[in-house]
């Protein structure tokens, strides 16, 4: 899904801060509220078992625009439980505004079905060439724009298999499973020449790679 949530590896918005902080991870929350936010998430989605995570993460991204750069990340996230909750039936919209004393901006609805994965290929082995499938989805989906038609190395496949994510983030629950593949990217093949050297690993769903071979194939 092409929205506000996918801006990495957008062109003119300078350095990103970042701390470099490998010997010490004790500091998960940066505020002391954030972690009921990350509570209340497993509430519905793990002992209420109402949606899944990739439904959360979809949630988030029908976010409007104003909302998603006015909210924290935490913030983002309690939006998004709040409104599959009232989606789900836990709770409606009148009770949260009553509870909350003003009325609470839920996300936008879902326009789209999602999509199933592509089944009965062989997997890709380590060391394969792969292309990233150059595809533009309305609904949720876990692969970086930045990567898309972009050729790779696989350098690990996941003994464990999940649920797609483009069919699981709809609420489709008989999703196939699939392992998921580090794919190492130059970095100068996915921002050009003036981008330093160097090497980008993603992670990503078996169905979005095709063979770099089977590919350029299709193209000819």
């Amino acid at each position: 899904m092409d929205g506000f949530h996918d801006l990495g590896g957008f062109q003119g918005f300078g350095k990103v801060p970042h701390i470099i902080n490998s010997q010490d991870y004790k500091q998960v929350f940066k505020q002391e509220w954030e972690h009921l936010a990350y509570s209340l998430m497993f509430i519905g989605a793990d002992q209420l078992k109402k949606f899944s995570v990739d439904e959360i993460r979809h949630a988030v991204e029908r976010l409007d625009v104003r909302q998603h750069v006015g909210t924290q990340y935490y913030e983002r996230y309690v939006i998004a439980t709040a409104t599959l909750l009232v989606e789900t039936g836990v709770i409606t919209q009148d009770e949260l505004d009553q509870a909350l004393g003003s009325p609470f901006k839920l996300a936008n609805p879902s326009h789209d079905k999602g999509r199933p994965a592509i089944t009965g290929r062989p997997p890709f082995e380590v060391g394969d060439r792969v292309v990233v499938r150059d595809e533009y989805v309305a609904g949720h989906i876990r692969m970086p724009a930045y990567v898309r038609g972009k050729e790779g190395i696989v350098r690990h496949r996941t003994s464990e298999k999940w649920p797609f994510p483009d069919a699981i983030g709809h609420g489709d629950l008989s999703a196939a499973h699939q392992p998921t593949y580090h794919v190492e990217f130059r970095v100068k093949d996915l921002w050009g020449d003036a981008a330093d050297d160097g090497f980008v690993v993603v992670d990503l769903f078996e169905s979005y790679l095709d063979k770099a071979v089977d590919a350029k194939r299709v193209a000819a």
